[in-house]
């Protein structure tokens, strides 16, 4: 199944050998370019345990091999930022 935006993974070496430490990510998107069946091109953000984007990354997968990921219950999830009428 392709990944969609917002979703979390967890990218193991099961995804491509590249991976030899897992890493948590949030698909920004999957591109429709041309690849080896089962393999696709994935831009998001690499996360750390919290949840938050540490490194904005481009990653080559085989799709079967990417896994649900799961961000830390206690994370904080940041507020959203309303500007203020003045006057």
């Amino acid at each position: 199944m392709l990944p969609r935006t917002g979703d979390v993974l967890r990218v193991t070496r099961a995804a491509s050998v590249q991976f030899t430490q897992p890493m948590l990510f949030r698909v920004i998107r999957v591109h429709d370019w041309q690849t080896y069946d089962g393999w696709a091109w994935l831009d998001g953000y690499q996360l750390n345990p919290a949840g938050d984007a540490v490194e904005r990354r481009s990653i080559f997968v085989q799709l079967q091999g990417l896994q649900p990921g799961f961000v830390a219950r206690g994370s904080r999830v940041p507020a959203a930022r309303v500007p203020l009428p003045v006057g």
